[in-house]
């Protein structure tokens, strides 16, 4: 009988360790996400798997949310602080760290501008904590969905319910929830009728709880309070519960669903005396020191953020400049901040490679089509200027002359004709031109990069001097490429660059004596680029076209024969663009700790 259990007890041994699935490695959080949605704020956590288990609770005296996040990896890239003070919102900041004294655990400070309810919603791979930015958001937000106490607060307007702390419900641990609750509040509790005189408070607060059926703690003083008189008609017993603390200066603070009421300057002295014993245990909670040395930050400015954590009168940070060090002497739980603030500053600055690319495309195209110095001949009626007969001088020729196509005839003699003589121009110009420029440049983040290329061009000036001689003299012609670029990285990745070029060009001439022709073109602008992105930051496009003609009126528009009373017509179109490109790119984001390296 004994082999028989002792077989039984190996086999669910075996089935334990071998054929149950074991759980091989941690959970591994992907990201931390912070969003705004109206009057809710989300922190969405993001994992790998769906088997995290999440918990929340609130420390009400320091205005925190705490999640705790069980059997979770994550890199420093994900667990990096962020602040939210900027949003309009509850949350003011968030920073995840790992559990003292559970590596496998992490935890998830959420601090508040007030102390607002909060809830975990568990998604696909996702645990999202839903914050309210004002008490009473969920409140109303159920209301909108129909909920059983949608009645009750029907008579609060649209505007009034943004101001106003609404519990939630009508239960009593909410309730006590909005009474302690700082801000204006809505009353949902109960309507009572009390009419008392002389009555002292710890009787009143005895027949509001009996009507409302919470536990409720008076202190002896509070007891030891003088009699009030109020009459109340018709009112929430909250409400009531509220106006009696008020009048008679009491301070109440919910423990579950217990209520425990002091006075005012007992509570005012129970927190004092709680900061002197928190004052008296740092006072004597023994002096740890730790060396950090400094890669990137500046150490001085470093040391000056870092004095703000010290413990008063106890606390002590040194600085070595021959190892670039800083030497922190102080309680353990300061120096652990001080290892989180070094971590996240001392980090490489990000530098950045800005490329830029201006292309100019010119195109012009020129017609030329005509009579040469007109058309010549003269005219024999006698025939006296020759012999009889076709005789004389004829010749023909198609050379060019000045860059123009010629077709020419000249007669010196034909019957009665004599020095018969035209020149016909034909002429078609087309010249294109693609001039692209590309200068890079590398900077720091938030720091001014500057790159300059300059084109000389000397004329000759001639100068008539007193005495009668002539003086030549060389005077500069400047075309400059020029790029300044101050590049801010956001914490999104994208880059936002703050940029001024300058593009001048000077038009070629084959005369020294004259200055060239100078084109200027500059761009000032702000953009936001994502990282290794392009963008067109401008451009400038014209086109140009000219003709003009003259001639004997209505004889020139005579065709064929209308040449021999105008002008060569002579139209010119003439296309110039340029466009600038920009690509900004981060080179470093591994070092600067914008990327996960893992």
């Amino acid at each position: 009988m004994s082999c028989m259990k002792k077989g039984f007890f190996l086999s669910v041994l075996f089935y334990l360790f071998f054929l149950l699935p074991a759980r091989v490695s941690a959970s591994e959080m992907k990201a931390i996400n912070f969003t705004q949605k109206g009057e809710i704020s989300e922190l969405e956590f993001i994992f790998d798997n769906n088997d995290v288990q999440a918990s929340k609770f609130q420390v009400k005296e320091d205005k925190q949310i705490i999640v705790d996040l069980t059997d979770v990896a994550a890199t420093d890239r994900v667990m990096r602080a962020f602040d939210t003070s900027e949003f309009s919102g509850g949350v003011v900041f968030v920073k995840a760290y790992k559990k003292p004294k559970a590596d496998k655990d992490i935890r998830v400070a959420v601090q508040l501008r007030d102390n607002v309810r909060s809830t975990l919603v568990r998604k696909p791979n996702k645990v999202i904590l839903q914050i309210e930015n004002r008490y009473g958001v969920f409140s109303q937000k159920k209301a909108e969905e129909g909920q059983s106490y949608k009645e009750k607060i029907a008579n609060i307007s649209k505007d009034e319910a943004t101001r106003l702390n609404i519990p939630k419900s009508d239960s009593i641990e909410d309730i006590l929830d909005n009474l302690t609750m700082s801000g204006r509040k809505k009353y949902i509790g109960k309507k009572i009728t009390m009419n008392l005189k002389n009555v002292k408070p710890e009787e009143i607060v005895r027949i509001i709880a009996e009507t409302s059926g919470f536990n409720i703690i008076l202190t002896e003083d509070a007891k030891a309070l003088p009699p009030i008189s109020l009459s109340l008609v018709d009112i929430p017993w909250d409400q009531a519960l509220d106006t009696v603390l008020e009048m008679s200066k009491l301070v109440a603070k919910k423990n579950g669903m217990i209520l425990i009421v002091n006075t005012l300057e007992n509570a005012i002295k129970e927190q004092e005396e709680l900061k002197k014993a928190k004052i008296a245990t740092l006072e004597q909670e023994p002096l740890l020191t730790k060396v950090f040395p400094i890669s990137f930050a500046n150490i001085d400015d470093l040391q000056k953020i870092l004095a703000e954590y010290s413990t008063d009168k106890r606390g002590k940070i040194s600085k070595d400049s021959r190892t670039n060090s800083l030497i922190v002497k102080d309680t353990s739980d300061v120096i652990e901040k001080v290892k989180k603030i070094v971590e996240l500053l001392d980090t490489q600055t990000p530098q950045v490679l800005i490329e830029s690319k201006i292309v100019e495309v010119s195109e012009r195209y020129t017609k030329e089509i005509g009579l040469d110095q007109g058309l010549t001949f003269g005219y024999d009626p006698l025939g006296v200027g020759g012999s009889s007969g076709n005789n004389g001088s004829f010749s023909f020729s198609t050379a060019p002359a000045a860059g123009r196509n010629i077709f020419g005839l000249s007669i010196g003699k034909f019957n009665r004709l004599i020095d018969l003589n035209f020149r016909l121009n034909l002429m078609e110009s087309e010249a294109k031109a693609k001039i692209i420029s590309s200068p890079k440049v590398i900077t720091k983040n938030n720091v001014k990069a500057e790159i300059v290329q300059d084109e000389n061009s000397y004329y000759q000036v001639q100068t008539l001097a007193e005495n009668g001689r002539t003086t030549n003299t060389w005077t500069l012609q400047n075309a400059k490429l020029k790029l300044e670029v101050t590049p801010q990285i956001t914490n999104e990745g994208a880059i936002s660059l703050e940029v001024a070029m300058q593009k001048d060009s000077l038009e070629p001439s084959s005369d020294i004596t004259t200055p060239r022709n100078e084109t200027k073109r500059t761009v000032k602008t702000q953009v936001l680029v994502d990282n290794g992105a392009t963008v067109v930051v401008g451009g400038i496009y014209t086109y140009t076209t000219d003709e003009s003609h003259s001639g004997v009126p209505f004889l020139k528009d005579i065709p064929l024969v209308g040449w021999l009373f105008r002008t060569k017509y002579n139209p010119r179109n003439e296309k110039k663009e340029l466009i600038i490109f920009l690509t900004p790119r981060i080179i470093n984001q591994e070092e600067a700790g914008l990327v996960d390296r893992g």
